[in-house]
């Protein structure tokens, strides 16, 4: 029975190598197939970032697009309300103009009638008498 004991226990050593090796085999496969599914995985969001890239791209250039109408429109009612406040001090020229204008008028007016009712009491004064005599 001696002879057979080292084949055995050389038998044994070569199975439990094989034993090893296929563990090790089924790890091996085992991780690259999560490699696989890690690298479809990583390849899926790569795509999703870059279609995420395009529509930022594009939406960032459609907001530069509006940012520079909106600097155009914000121009425009800039010049004018520029315009508007330039016109209303000039109206507001015109208006006191016309305030001042109206003021003189009016003077002129009031000292005009003074002058009539002055000119109307020294005529009541010289037919009162003139009707003495």
């Amino acid at each position: 029975m001696a002879p057979f004991v080292p084949r055995t226990r050389a038998a044994a050593a070569i199975r439990m190598k094989q034993i090893t090796l296929d563990n090790q085999s089924r790890t091996i496969r085992c991780l690259r197939a999560k490699l696989a599914t890690e690298i479809r995985e990583s390849a899926t969001t790569k795509e999703g970032l870059e279609n995420k890239l395009v529509e930022a791209k594009k939406e960032h250039k459609s907001n530069q697009v509006a940012l520079e109408a909106s600097h155009t429109i914000i121009v425009g009612l800039t010049e004018i309300g520029l315009c508007v406040s330039k016109k209303n001090e000039r109206m507001k020229a015109k208006k006191q103009q016309a305030r001042e204008s109206h003021l003189e008028c009016h003077q002129k007016l009031q000292a005009h009638i003074q002058q009539t009712e002055s000119t109307i009491q020294e005529q009541q004064l010289t037919i009162e008498i003139l009707m003495e005599y």
